[in-house]
């Protein structure tokens, strides 16, 4: 059974407005015309505003924003969450570029009791540079086109960006939370609601995403693999503060020994809901 209806595609940025443009651009071509996008703004400046006032003419697009006050991913993704219309909802990062078919491959494999972990291939620095210095349509690129890139060394895979039916294989790792990220996530709202979103208390980079995960599996939600259907293009980055993560493991580590399923400080937080 896939998702029906309205599918929100939620958008995690923070002032990397070449980046979301190019990243808007390609939801504005997916085949799947039946969704909207919230782009959780962690506290950018006027650049990214702008970036979503040019695509409001080509998407349903809403912006949600906060303060910026550090990393604070989980809180806003929240925000953007309660902000949202749809049953249904893909968690995208700000900086991870789609292909036409990638909300629809999302609705096909959505089932009941279940989240979708979809998968990425990473652009080198040089790739990315010139992505978003000369404007290249990547997630028009065809299997040519990629392996010349990958003999460049311009990504360090391709056969992810194949689209293969796996059937059975894609719930193989339904007890995992390991290797699961947020920068391609699908989750139900309902279920959403159910472990009461994502951890606030993370701040800093690291491991709201496995938290999540853990607190969804231990709800009795299972992972499906969107591996060979869902591939987002990862524009290359430098690599974030980690000054939070020990305190996040920490966090994490207690999660995993407990047997918490809703947040400490999730949706309810924001919304004033018991």
């Amino acid at each position: 059974m896939s998702a029906r209806g309205l599918i929100s595609v939620v958008v995690t940025t923070y002032d990397r407005d070449d980046a979301l443009a190019a990243v808007l651009r390609a939801l504005a071509g997916q085949t799947d015309r039946d969704f909207e996008v919230i782009v959780a703004d962690d506290g950018s400046g006027p650049a990214t505003a702008a970036v979503v006032a040019r695509w409001k003419t080509a998407l349903p697009l809403t912006h949600v924003w906060h303060e910026h006050r550090g990393f604070r991913a989980a809180e806003i993704r929240n925000r953007a969450v309660i902000a949202s219309r749809g049953a249904y909802c893909i968690f995208l990062d700000g900086d991870c570029i789609v292909r036409p078919g990638f909300v629809a491959a999302h609705r096909r494999l959505a089932e009941p009791g279940a989240f979708v972990t979809g998968s990425r291939v990473l652009l080198s620095r040089a790739l990315t540079q010139r992505v978003l210095r000369d404007g290249l349509v990547v997630e028009g690129w065809g299997a040519r086109a990629w392996l010349v890139e990958r003999l460049r060394g311009g990504a360090n895979r391709v056969l992810a960006l194949l689209t293969l039916p796996l059937g059975p294989l894609r719930h193989l790792r339904r007890r995992r939370w390991r290797g699961a990220r947020s920068c391609n996530l699908a989750v139900w709202r309902a279920d959403l609601d159910r472990v009461d979103g994502f951890d606030a208390d993370f701040r800093g980079w690291g491991r709201e995403d496995s938290d999540i995960i853990v607190r969804l599996l231990r709800a009795g939600v299972r992972r499906k693999d969107g591996a060979f259907a869902t591939a987002v293009l990862h524009l290359w980055h430098p690599q974030a503060d980690r000054g939070d993560l020990p305190a996040n493991e920490r966090r994490l580590a207690d999660s995993l020994a407990g047997e918490r399923v809703r947040a400490r400080r999730g949706l309810s937080a924001l919304t004033g809901a018991a």
